[in-house]
Protein backbone atom coordinates (compact mmCIF):
# COMPACT_ATOMS: atom_id res chain seq x y z
CA UNK A 1 0.00 0.00 0.00
CA UNK A 2 1.20 3.70 -1.03
CA UNK A 3 0.75 6.57 1.14
CA UNK A 4 0.98 9.70 0.62
CA UNK A 5 2.18 12.70 2.80
CA UNK A 6 1.04 16.02 2.39
CA UNK A 7 4.20 18.60 3.41
CA UNK A 8 2.78 22.39 4.03
CA UNK A 9 5.64 24.89 5.27
CA UNK A 10 5.65 24.30 9.26
CA UNK A 11 4.55 20.98 9.11
CA UNK A 12 6.48 19.01 11.67
CA UNK A 13 5.10 15.62 11.82
CA UNK A 14 5.64 14.40 8.44
CA UNK A 15 8.92 12.46 9.31
CA UNK A 16 6.83 10.90 12.22
CA UNK A 17 4.70 9.41 10.20
CA UNK A 18 6.99 8.22 7.31
CA UNK A 19 8.91 6.62 9.79
CA UNK A 20 5.86 4.42 11.39
CA UNK A 21 4.59 3.92 8.00
CA UNK A 22 7.95 2.55 6.51
CA UNK A 23 9.58 1.34 9.74
CA UNK A 24 6.32 0.28 11.79
CA UNK A 25 4.16 -1.00 9.64
CA UNK A 26 6.24 -1.65 5.99
CA UNK A 27 4.14 0.48 3.84
CA UNK A 28 5.68 3.01 1.00
CA UNK A 29 5.50 6.47 1.21
CA UNK A 30 5.45 9.69 -1.61
CA UNK A 31 6.19 12.88 0.02
CA UNK A 32 3.75 15.12 -1.63
CA UNK A 33 5.02 19.40 -1.47
CA UNK A 34 2.26 22.05 -0.60
CA UNK A 35 3.04 23.26 -4.14
CA UNK A 36 2.22 20.91 -6.19
CA UNK A 37 -0.72 20.45 -8.47
CA UNK A 38 -1.18 16.60 -9.04
CA UNK A 39 -1.13 13.49 -6.64
CA UNK A 40 1.37 10.50 -7.52
CA UNK A 41 -0.55 7.57 -7.44
CA UNK A 42 -1.60 6.72 -3.47
CA UNK A 43 -4.05 4.68 -1.74
CA UNK A 44 -3.97 7.21 1.15
CA UNK A 45 -3.50 10.26 1.87
CA UNK A 46 -2.05 12.33 5.23
CA UNK A 47 -2.27 15.50 6.06
CA UNK A 48 0.11 15.65 9.38
CA UNK A 49 0.61 17.89 12.42
CA UNK A 50 2.84 20.96 12.70
CA UNK A 51 2.11 24.56 12.26
CA UNK A 52 1.63 25.09 8.46
CA UNK A 53 2.52 28.91 7.51
CA UNK A 54 3.08 29.27 11.40
CA UNK A 55 -0.92 29.04 11.60
CA UNK A 56 -1.68 32.51 10.37
CA UNK A 57 -5.46 34.03 10.07
CA UNK A 58 -6.17 30.56 11.65
CA UNK A 59 -4.80 27.25 12.20
CA UNK A 60 -5.53 25.28 8.94
CA UNK A 61 -6.82 28.37 7.17
CA UNK A 62 -3.56 29.26 4.82
CA UNK A 63 -2.86 25.71 4.02
CA UNK A 64 -6.47 24.96 2.99
CA UNK A 65 -5.48 26.95 -0.10
CA UNK A 66 -2.24 25.48 -1.33
CA UNK A 67 -2.16 24.52 -4.77
CA UNK A 68 -2.22 20.60 -3.64
CA UNK A 69 -5.64 21.03 -2.02
CA UNK A 70 -7.48 20.97 -5.43
CA UNK A 71 -6.27 17.88 -6.14
CA UNK A 72 -6.68 16.40 -3.00
CA UNK A 73 -10.40 17.39 -3.03
CA UNK A 74 -10.51 15.36 -6.09
CA UNK A 75 -8.89 12.35 -4.64
CA UNK A 76 -11.66 12.94 -1.49
CA UNK A 77 -14.61 12.97 -4.12
CA UNK A 78 -13.27 9.70 -5.65
CA UNK A 79 -13.52 7.62 -2.29
CA UNK A 80 -9.77 8.23 -1.56
CA UNK A 81 -8.97 7.84 2.02
CA UNK A 82 -7.69 10.73 4.03
CA UNK A 83 -6.68 11.02 7.35
CA UNK A 84 -5.70 14.49 8.73
CA UNK A 85 -3.72 14.55 12.02
CA UNK A 86 -3.62 17.70 14.39
CA UNK A 87 -3.17 20.81 11.87
CA UNK A 88 -4.07 18.02 9.21
CA UNK A 89 -7.88 18.16 11.25
CA UNK A 90 -7.89 21.66 10.87
CA UNK A 91 -6.84 22.08 7.42
CA UNK A 92 -9.24 19.22 6.39
CA UNK A 93 -12.30 21.60 8.10
CA UNK A 94 -10.84 24.61 6.80
CA UNK A 95 -10.82 23.23 3.21
CA UNK A 96 -14.76 21.81 3.94
CA UNK A 97 -13.86 17.70 3.22
CA UNK A 98 -14.83 18.14 7.16
CA UNK A 99 -17.80 19.56 9.10
CA UNK A 100 -16.98 21.95 11.86
CA UNK A 101 -14.13 23.86 13.03
CA UNK A 102 -11.46 23.91 15.64
CA UNK A 103 -11.39 26.84 17.87
CA UNK A 104 -8.62 27.80 20.13
CA UNK A 105 -8.99 25.90 23.89
CA UNK A 106 -11.33 27.47 26.57
CA UNK A 107 -8.23 27.86 28.63
CA UNK A 108 -6.38 29.57 26.03
CA UNK A 109 -3.05 28.02 25.93
CA UNK A 110 -1.24 25.88 24.06
CA UNK A 111 -1.72 22.07 26.01
CA UNK A 112 1.33 19.54 25.18
CA UNK A 113 0.44 16.16 26.95
CA UNK A 114 -0.86 12.73 27.05
CA UNK A 115 -4.79 11.98 26.87
CA UNK A 116 -7.29 9.23 27.19
CA UNK A 117 -9.85 8.40 24.37
CA UNK A 118 -12.20 6.19 23.60
CA UNK A 119 -12.84 4.46 20.44
CA UNK A 120 -16.48 5.72 19.60
CA UNK A 121 -16.57 4.04 16.31
CA UNK A 122 -14.37 0.70 15.08
CA UNK A 123 -16.46 0.80 12.16
CA UNK A 124 -14.31 3.11 9.86
CA UNK A 125 -11.32 2.43 7.77
CA UNK A 126 -8.92 4.23 10.21
CA UNK A 127 -10.33 2.40 13.34
CA UNK A 128 -11.32 -1.05 12.49
CA UNK A 129 -8.09 -2.68 14.73
CA UNK A 130 -9.61 -1.08 17.87
CA UNK A 131 -12.27 -2.81 19.71
CA UNK A 132 -15.45 -0.97 20.40
CA UNK A 133 -15.23 1.66 23.51
CA UNK A 134 -11.54 0.81 23.79
CA UNK A 135 -9.50 3.14 25.69
CA UNK A 136 -6.20 4.28 24.68
CA UNK A 137 -3.45 6.76 25.74
CA UNK A 138 -2.41 9.25 23.12
CA UNK A 139 -0.13 12.76 23.04
CA UNK A 140 -1.56 15.88 21.89
CA UNK A 141 -0.18 19.16 21.00
CA UNK A 142 -2.60 22.23 19.94
CA UNK A 143 -3.39 25.32 20.56
CA UNK A 144 -6.81 25.02 18.60
CA UNK A 145 -7.96 21.77 19.17
CA UNK A 146 -11.42 22.79 20.43
CA UNK A 147 -13.99 21.08 18.29
CA UNK A 148 -17.13 22.88 17.37
CA UNK A 149 -19.97 22.41 14.93
CA UNK A 150 -23.43 23.70 15.38
CA UNK A 151 -26.47 21.91 16.95
CA UNK A 152 -27.56 21.03 13.00
CA UNK A 153 -24.16 19.41 12.29
CA UNK A 154 -24.09 17.35 15.62
CA UNK A 155 -27.39 16.06 15.03
CA UNK A 156 -25.72 14.50 11.57
CA UNK A 157 -22.70 13.78 13.04
CA UNK A 158 -24.50 11.67 15.75
CA UNK A 159 -27.07 10.13 12.94
CA UNK A 160 -24.62 8.99 11.02
CA UNK A 161 -21.62 7.63 13.45
CA UNK A 162 -19.22 10.17 12.62
CA UNK A 163 -17.99 10.87 16.14
CA UNK A 164 -14.85 8.65 16.07
CA UNK A 165 -12.80 9.71 19.23
CA UNK A 166 -14.19 11.11 22.43
CA UNK A 167 -12.10 12.38 25.07
CA UNK A 168 -12.31 10.33 28.41
CA UNK A 169 -10.07 9.45 31.61
CA UNK A 170 -8.49 6.37 32.09
CA UNK A 171 -11.82 3.86 32.93
CA UNK A 172 -13.29 5.67 29.51
CA UNK A 173 -15.22 7.67 31.52
CA UNK A 174 -16.51 10.97 29.34
CA UNK A 175 -16.56 13.55 31.18
CA UNK A 176 -15.70 17.69 31.33
CA UNK A 177 -12.79 17.00 33.63
CA UNK A 178 -11.02 14.40 30.87
CA UNK A 179 -11.77 17.39 28.50
CA UNK A 180 -8.09 18.55 27.90
CA UNK A 181 -9.74 22.03 25.02
CA UNK A 182 -13.25 22.32 25.43
CA UNK A 183 -14.23 20.16 22.60
CA UNK A 184 -17.86 20.28 22.28
CA UNK A 185 -19.60 16.74 23.41
CA UNK A 186 -15.62 16.16 24.04
CA UNK A 187 -14.87 15.03 20.46
CA UNK A 188 -11.22 14.16 19.46
CA UNK A 189 -11.71 12.50 15.89
CA UNK A 190 -14.51 12.87 13.43
CA UNK A 191 -14.82 10.93 9.91
CA UNK A 192 -16.93 12.54 7.03
CA UNK A 193 -20.17 10.74 6.54
CA UNK A 194 -19.08 8.83 3.40
CA UNK A 195 -16.31 7.27 5.93
CA UNK A 196 -13.04 7.99 3.68
CA UNK A 197 -11.99 10.97 5.98
CA UNK A 198 -11.18 11.07 9.07
CA UNK A 199 -9.58 14.36 11.20
CA UNK A 200 -8.33 13.72 14.86
CA UNK A 201 -6.24 15.81 16.89
CA UNK A 202 -4.13 13.43 19.25
CA UNK A 203 -1.13 12.43 17.95
CA UNK A 204 -1.26 8.22 16.74
CA UNK A 205 2.31 8.53 14.95
CA UNK A 206 3.84 9.64 18.34
CA UNK A 207 2.59 6.50 19.95
CA UNK A 208 3.47 3.86 17.49
CA UNK A 209 6.37 2.68 18.76
CA UNK A 210 7.47 1.33 22.29
CA UNK A 211 10.39 2.91 21.98
CA UNK A 212 8.80 6.14 21.98
CA UNK A 213 6.59 5.12 25.64
CA UNK A 214 3.45 3.57 23.86
CA UNK A 215 2.15 1.89 20.90
CA UNK A 216 -1.74 2.28 21.36
CA UNK A 217 -1.72 4.64 18.09
CA UNK A 218 -0.17 1.50 15.75
CA UNK A 219 -3.43 0.08 15.13
CA UNK A 220 -4.41 3.20 13.72
CA UNK A 221 -2.11 2.83 10.87
CA UNK A 222 -2.65 -1.17 10.41
CA UNK A 223 -6.17 -0.38 10.12
CA UNK A 224 -5.72 1.51 7.15
CA UNK A 225 -3.16 -1.27 5.90
CA UNK A 226 -5.58 -4.03 5.91
CA UNK A 227 -8.52 -1.57 4.56
CA UNK A 228 -6.82 -1.73 1.28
Amino acid sequence: MRFGIVVFPGSNCDLDCRNVIERIIGGEVSMIAHQEEKLPYVDILILPGGFSYGDYLRAGAIASTSPIMKAVGVFAKEGGKILGICNGFQILTEAGLLPGTLLRNISMKFICKSVYVTIQNNKTFFTSRYKPNEVIEIPIAHGEGNYYIDEKGLAALKENNQIVLRYCDQMGIVSDAANPNGSMEHIAGICNKEGNIMGMMPHPERVSDPVLGGSDGVKLFLSLLENR
